[in-house]
């Protein structure tokens, strides 16, 4: 084989890799329709369907709220919980990393729902607990000092 051979085979070698990325990145997309669009929308939301009544526990670490109870939120980083509207529910953190932590439930603007908000302290409490009816508008539990890596989605079905 010469070298110029050499080359052109690398070369095709590479092209061929490349086209084999493009479509692989492409089918990440396809939902299965074959036209290679995302149509999410219709689909289940990800998360954590959470029975009504249940106490949702956190442990407050700066990085971000990992889940405790129930058990399947167990370990898991600012889960996305998934509520029945009208239904009551309990959520805070008792634990912590010794940082200033609160607990707030937003609504997709930004705004706290129906002063559903804590004060700000180090230690975790039944103070740090809110028992609220699940509502539409609600989109995010957040804590205000760290709301860039301790928040996490609301879905209320």
């Amino acid at each position: 084989m010469t070298r110029d051979s050499a080359i052109s085979r690398r070369t095709a070698l590479k092209l061929t890799g490349g086209a084999a990325a493009t479509a692989l990145v492409a089918g990440c997309n396809d939902n299965g329709n074959g036209n290679g669009e995302d149509d999410d929308a219709d689909a289940e939301p990800d998360g954590f369907e959470i029975e009504p009544g249940t106490e949702i526990e956190f442990d407050a670490q700066t990085p971000g709220w990992v889940g405790m109870e129930p058990a399947e939120i167990d370990g898991e980083e600012n889960p996305t919980l998934i509520l029945e509207e009208g239904e009551e529910y309990t959520m805070g953190w008792n634990e912590g990393d010794g940082a200033e932590h609160n607990i707030e439930i937003r609504d997709d603007g930004g705004d706290v729902v129906d002063d559903l908000q804590t004060e700000e302290v180090t230690e975790g409490g039944e103070d740090q607990f809110l028992t609220f009816e699940a509502s539409s508008e609600m989109a995010a539990y957040v804590c205000d000092p760290h709301e860039t890596t301790m928040n996490g989605d609301l879905v209320v079905e």
